[in-house]
This record gives C-alpha cells, structure tokens and sequence, in this order.
C-alpha cells in the first residue's frame, strides 16, 4: 500500500511540473504613431509577448512587473478607468487575474501606480521588443 502512495505522489508532482506559468498581466497602449500602440503579456515564467512576438524579459523586468502586478491589484478589483484628460496621447488598459484598469497620459487623479505601468510598457516596448517612439 505505500508503494501505491509513493508512485501516486510521484505522478502528481511530475504531472504539475508540465504547468505553464500564469500571465501576470496584459497591458495594451494605443496611440496616433504606429509604434505606440503595443499590446504587452507578461508571463511569470520570464517572457513576454509583444504584438504576439515572444521574448525572454531579464530578472529586474520581471521583479518589475510581478511587484507592479501586486500594486495593480486593488484598483484592477475595482475597474478603475480614469478619463482622459487634454492633451492625451496615449491610451493605457490593463487586464490583471483581478481585473482591469485604463487611463491615459494626462488622466487626472492618477495613482502612482499607473504611472509605474506607463513606464514599465515603455520600458519593455523600446528595450524588449525594439518599438522605438
């Protein structure tokens, strides 16, 4: 009988070892130039997708993104979508495990959380997946 255990246990920890790791989040941009506009997939297994195409994102991004995930957290819960203000020109929304959040550039009353976000995107749309502004 405890050999039985024993194999059971072995196949359930190999069968979980095949899990794809989560997203943490998705975050796309839009804009009038063509670069602007990028839909981001942060993966927590260290990759992210940019526009569909897959790249390898290095340790600091990725602490980066799961810290911005968990900050993002509360106002995802509570749909946040901030208006834009004038000016605006660039257009950011969010899909978290949580929620969502959308803003702009130039929304007022924003959270520092939202501006991390916008720079964390820009970040990652220059550096990761070379779409200069």
């Amino acid at each position: 009988m405890r050999r039985g255990a024993v194999a059971l246990l072995a196949a359930l920890v190999a069968a979980g070892c095949g899990a794809a790791a989560p997203d943490l989040f998705q975050v796309t941009r839009r804009g009038a130039d063509r670069n602007a506009n990028v839909t981001i997939v942060v993966s927590d297994a260290g990759s992210v997708r940019c526009n569909g195409a897959e790249h390898a994102l290095d340790a600091k991004l990725l602490l980066r993104a799961r810290e911005l995930a968990r900050d993002l957290g509360r106002q995802a819960e509570l749909g946040l979508e901030l208006p834009a203000g004038p000016g605006s020109t660039l257009r950011y929304s969010a899909r978290l495990e949580s929620g969502h959040v959308a803003f702009s550039d130039r929304s007022a009353g924003q959270p520092r959380t939202f501006f991390q976000l916008a720079q964390f995107t820009k970040d990652v749309a220059e550096d990761v997946c070379g779409l200069n502004r």
